[in-house]
């Protein structure tokens, strides 16, 4: 009888679609590597192997292949079967499995008793609901390859003592599961206490615990560094923008960051002018090279808008050109010119509103006059 696995890749290869020419592809290699060796005997079992996860578990055909291929030793797959009944017993849904699985498939080949159970029961016993622990898992199954007493329960502990609650806890992980695979009074404990002496609110951390889960991570030595290079720059650490400064350094490699100075030097900007801008909003250097550039030479071209303008208003550079700096600045220049604003308007705030509030207090109102000037410029 032909295998499962041979049937489903006949019949996928009877569709058309480019987007299964290119699947097949892989499953066509992946057949081929399974089936036509002949310096090893690995390809029969392996190929069994997949087989065996289409019919009893109900794998797709690629998710069968890659998990054959990863456990190319395995000669019983039904050893496999305890872990998959303990994951649906624990709560994990199909789409949670095949997610899990797919990221490591060696969890498969784990011991069920030695390095599955205790960790799940770590996260019963704390008091995580069946689904966070899908949810947790079935992200980063690596957590898994943790110890329970030097590794989950001590990272669990701390992250606790910083965010406050365990939904909190389970919150952060199901964005980041890192905070299980470190050693979190090695790294994250000290960078925080060291933030703090710098007068950065506890507040302000746990928020960027959660938006910005890696930057904790940081070897401490390199936060120092980071910190001195900020104070280097005039940065005040009362600042609230002092830790998005750090946050901001930490993420660009030193060759990076002369980039984007080169870049601002080249667009007219001063050295004060970048640091300036910098001390102003530091994640405006995260923005592309290539959408600073566009952004502030469409500003600059317009008659009423010099450099001190981006300077003083750096957000200004995250703004779309076409969806939200083209079609208001024309507004407001029209309703500017005719005298129809009962009172000045800052750009900045222009730009910073809502699609919606944009058009309820500068269109509708001025409709039939932004009309007139719409068709005498296109020669209506």
């Amino acid at each position: 009888m032909t295998p499962p696995i041979i049937r489903a890749l006949f019949s996928l290869s009877l569709k058309k679609s480019s987007h299964f020419q290119k699947s097949f592809s892989c499953y066509s290699i992946s057949v081929l590597f399974f089936s036509s060796s002949t310096t090893t005997q690995a390809p029969k079992p392996s190929l069994y192997v997949a087989d065996h996860f289409i019919k009893k578990h109900n794998f797709s055909p690629e998710l069968a292949l890659k998990v054959a291929s990863s456990l190319i030793y395995l000669r019983d797959p039904g050893k496999c079967d305890s872990i998959i009944s303990f994951l649906k017993e624990s709560g994990f849904s199909k789409s949670h499995i095949e997610e899990a699985v797919k990221r490591r498939p060696s969890l498969l080949s784990s011991s069920l008793e030695k390095s599955i159970k205790p960790k799940f029961k770590i996260f019963r016993d704390i008091g995580f609901s069946s689904n966070d622990v899908a949810d947790i898992v079935s992200g980063d199954p690596w957590v898994l390859s943790r110890s329970v007493d030097d590794g989950i329960a001590p990272s669990i502990s701390v992250l606790k003592s910083v965010v406050g609650s365990n939904a909190s806890v389970v919150k952060l992980l199901k964005t980041s599961a890192w905070f299980l695979k470190s050693d979190l009074q090695k790294t994250m404990m000290p960078n925080i206490e060291f933030m703090r002496s710098c007068g950065i609110s506890s507040s302000q951390i746990v928020r960027y615990v959660f938006s910005f889960p890696r930057f904790f991570l940081h070897k401490p030595e390199s936060i120092e560094q980071f910190v001195q290079r900020a104070d280097d720059m005039g940065f005040n650490r009362n600042s609230t923008m002092f830790l998005a400064a750090i946050r901001m350094l930490s993420s660009m490699s030193e060759e990076n960051w002369e980039l984007k100075l080169k870049l601002f030097r080249s667009l007219g900007f001063s050295e004060e002018d970048i640091m300036s801008t910098f001390r102003r909003t530091p994640q405006v250097f995260a923005v592309s090279e290539r959408k600073i550039k566009e952004v502030t030479e469409f500003l600059l071209s317009r008659k009423n808008i010099d450099i001190s303008f981006i300077i003083n208003h750096p957000t200004v550079l995250f703004f779309s050109i076409e969806h939200r700096l083209k079609p208001r600045l024309p507004v407001f220049e029209i309703l500017e010119r005719k005298n129809l604003l009962s009172r000045k308007v800052r750009l900045n705030t222009l730009f910073m509103m809502s699609e919606k509030r944009f058009r309820e207090k500068y269109v509708r109102p001025y409709l039939r006059e932004l009309e007139k000037v719409a068709m005498a410029i296109a020669g209506i």
